[in-house]
């Protein structure tokens, strides 16, 4: 079981983490893996299955005695968990924390492009995603609807960060994830890839021909803009959703669900 110690005021009693800017904390220990926030308990038992290594946690105090609650402490065992009332914990952290508990875990090592490739026949690949929200929502739908790996370039929005985390229940614990640098890397692995692009050439979205392909990467894009243009061009594949009602475009995270269910 976790240690819990009750706190009464900011005065030295909880660790810096929780006030850290998320960039900060994730580069605590630089050369050395940093951290993240971890925030619900669905989340934190995913990141837990999944290996990641606990640190410290905060709780709401009035959430001690939630049963999803007490069986993440029971799994916290030897970890120091500070608890405070909700008002305490927003001057803490900064924000209101979602279902009462959110705990620090360490970093792992970067995955290697080659290990998360292995096996699979159907990715997708965020260039530049940058709000962590569409992130987690993406991610959530990778899972559920037959992604098997999901690539994120280097300038997107972290998917460790704790909302897109969050937003995507946790499920980026159990989806394999790395970082790429370019979109055509995928390519030396066997993969077609697949640009979801408002293009006059793009292919329907339910083309046999795409389904077909055995190894298929889905590429989806930063929100507004959407894919580069050389990315588009580079792709094997460009296809859209058709739109009804005069609607130009969905929002990215949408878009993703509805083109991985199409091509799983």
């Amino acid at each position: 079981m976790a240690n819990i110690i009750e706190i009464t005021s900011l005065e030295g009693q909880c660790p810096e983490f929780f006030t850290l800017p998320e960039i900060q904390l994730k580069r605590y220990n630089e050369p050395d893996y940093g951290y993240f926030a971890a925030e619900s308990p669905k989340v934190i038992s995913r990141a837990l299955s999944a290996g990641y290594e606990p640190v410290c946690a905060l709780m709401d105090i009035k959430d001690k005695d939630n049963k999803e609650t007490i069986e993440v402490l029971e799994k916290l065992d030897g970890i120091d968990v500070f608890a405070a009332g909700e008002d305490l914990l927003l001057q803490i952290s900064g924000f209101k924390m979602a279902r009462g508990l959110i705990c620090i875990m360490r970093r792992k090592k970067e995955e290697e492009l080659s290990k998360i490739l292995e096996g699979k026949r159907r990715i997708a690949i965020l260039e530049d995603v940058v709000n962590p929200t569409n992130i987690g929502a993406i991610v959530r739908s990778a899972a559920a609807l037959g992604m098997e790996a999901v690539l994120v370039t280097r300038k997107s929005s972290d998917p460790l960060y704790r909302r897109a985390a969050r937003v995507s229940m946790g499920t980026i614990f159990q989806v394999p994830w790395t970082y790429i640098d370019e979109v055509k890397e995928v390519k030396q692995y066997g993969f077609k890839t697949v640009a979801m692009a408002l293009k006059d050439e793009s292919l329907p979205i339910d083309s046999p021909q795409i389904r077909n392909e055995e190894k298929l990467a889905i590429v989806l894009g930063t929100e507004g803009d959407g894919l580069k243009n050389t990315t588009i061009d580079e792709c094997d594949y460009t296809v859209m959703i058709p739109m009804s009602h005069g609607v130009d475009s969905l929002n990215v995270a949408a878009a993703s669900a509805v083109a991985f269910w199409a091509l799983k």
